[in-house]
């Protein structure tokens, strides 16, 4: 029963990926191996099969290992609601919402139900693959730290430290996270990874000597970049704009500034017969958009603003006008209706907001969060698919009697009376290739023979493959304790 922590020099060097890669490997060796996250800050959730929810790269580093998502693979879960306030989930479940400077009072805390969730995991698996958050050269969060070397001291596990050399001054990133690390911590290192490099990576051989060199620690490999990672589901909303296609059906979601739960653009953006953009703030709506999705927000009232503050809610109009579609998912949903009333304040401050209209519904905020995984069936096209609820609100208004979908014999979301506007409480929908093709065949694309699923794993054999031609995999696994 070991195990091993990737922490990098800096937010976005690819621990995720490396996490997952790693993951599928060691399962590949005859491992049993699970991941694990300490603490992750991202509106990017997954349901769990413990009724849930945590962070969507760890569900995905689930995957990898051949797991069903657990709670104890992320015990802590920020999701941003302000630029200085964060819903905290702890395994799974929402405790409270703070300010930035009262989380720093409350993490120490937390240390128990992570250490109680890591040591779960650990004595059911072989090997349990940490992924850090941040980096340890943040020394001035270091006292309370439960995501990096305060987890790591904490836990006895050995530390890999990544760099990203696409950013620029890997040498630098290395060799200056030890330096401000005190003598304990940078004793728990046990090498190095450079990653992400363009190129022929003997081009860096200088490089990668001087780091050991200067910093003792023996290196792992260079990482090339991994050219299918956009096959990957995406946990940043910006990877999405990373599609290559260009089909004739052109789809536009819109990013909004607490966006969540963005992973239903993942099969779109794969689609051949589709050109998927995600639209950035200050952009209009392009006038030849064929479907505009506005996606899940982790606050609805607070990017109802954002979005009337670019003047998308003009654009909307418009593109309603002209018989462009529209369909709203989860906050997206509530956005379109006449009202969003928060009346306990439980994503910012008590009120209500006009919605955009676009739907005779209304939506008022309160009740048990729904964290659920569904079995649907889609009203008009009669077809059933596979989803997943995580949001808080209930919706109702005369578009209801037009639903989107049923679940359990009940109807699910809402249909304009002109067929154009859609809102729907579902997510993960477009995951199912039948149901995605039917759906798509609406809006005129010309069938694909896209398998989502089989193209997921298909890329995480490909990533685990490029690790094991890069990385000493198992000097890795060896370095475990």
């Amino acid at each position: 029963m070991r195990a091993l922590m990737l922490q990098g020099t800096g937010s976005n060097v690819g621990k995720s990926m490396l996490v997952a890669g790693l993951c599928r490997a060691a399962r590949r060796r005859g491992l049993s191996v699970a991941p694990f996250k300490p603490q992750n800050m991202s509106n990017n959730a997954a349901v769990t099969e413990d009724g849930g929810e945590i962070g969507r790269a760890q569900a995905l580093q689930a995957r990898a290992c051949g797991l069903a998502p657990h709670t104890d693979m992320n015990p802590v879960l920020l999701k941003p609601e302000t630029d200085v306030g964060s819903q905290v989930v702890v395994q799974g479940k929402r405790v409270a919402t703070v300010k930035a400077r009262e989380y720093a009072t409350m993490k120490p805390r937390l240390m128990t139900p992570v250490l109680d969730s890591f040591r779960r995991l650990k004595a059911r698996h072989d090997l349990v693959i940490v992924e850090g958050a941040g980096s340890p050269a943040e020394v001035n969060l270091r006292a309370g730290d439960i995501a990096n070397m305060g987890f790591a001291q904490a836990a006895d596990v050995p530390v890999v430290l990544v760099g990203d050399i696409d950013r620029g001054g890997v040498i630098a990133q290395i060799v200056g996270t030890q330096a401000v690390m005190d003598a304990g911590d940078a004793a728990r290192v046990a090498g190095f990874v450079v990653n992400k490099f363009r190129g022929d990576p003997r081009l860096f051989d200088d490089g990668y000597a001087m780091i050991a060199e200067r910093t003792g620690w023996p290196g792992f490999g260079v990482v090339p970049w991994f050219p299918d990672a956009w096959r990957l589901p995406a946990e940043d909303a910006l990877d999405i704009a990373a599609s290559p296609h260009r089909g004739a059906v052109y789809v536009v979601c819109l990013r909004l500034s607490r966006i969540a739960n963005f992973d239903d653009l993942d099969p779109l953006s794969q689609e051949p017969g589709l050109r998927v953009t995600m639209l950035e703030p200050g952009r209009p709506i392009p006038a030849d958009a064929d479907l505009v999705i506005i996606p899940g927000s982790k606050s609805t009232r607070g990017d109802l603003a954002f979005l009337r503050a670019q003047g998308w809610d003009i654009d909307l109009a418009a593109h309603h006008r002209r018989g462009g579609r529209i369909l709203g998912l989860c906050g997206g949903y509530q956005m379109l209706g006449r009202r969003v009333a928060d009346p306990d304040g439980i994503e910012g401050p008590a009120g209500e907001t006009p919605g955009l209209g676009l739907l005779e519904i209304e939506t008022v905020m309160g009740g048990d969060k729904s964290l659920r995984e569904v079995a649907a069936h889609h009203a008009a096209l009669n077809l059933p698919f596979r989803g997943y609820e995580i949001h808080i609100g209930r919706s109702d208004g005369p578009d209801r009697a037009r639903p989107f979908a049923h679940v359990n014999g009940a109807p699910e979301g809402a249909v304009s009376r002109d067929g154009l506007v859609a809102g729907s409480y579902l997510h993960g929908m477009f995951a199912d290739d039948g149901f995605r093709a039917a759906w798509l065949a609406q809006l005129g694309a010309a069938p694909s023979d896209l398998r989502y699923d089989d193209g997921v794993e298909a890329a995480l054999d490909a990533l685990a493959d490029h690790l094991e031609a890069h990385l000493d995999v198992g000097a890795l696994i060896a370095a475990a304790r």
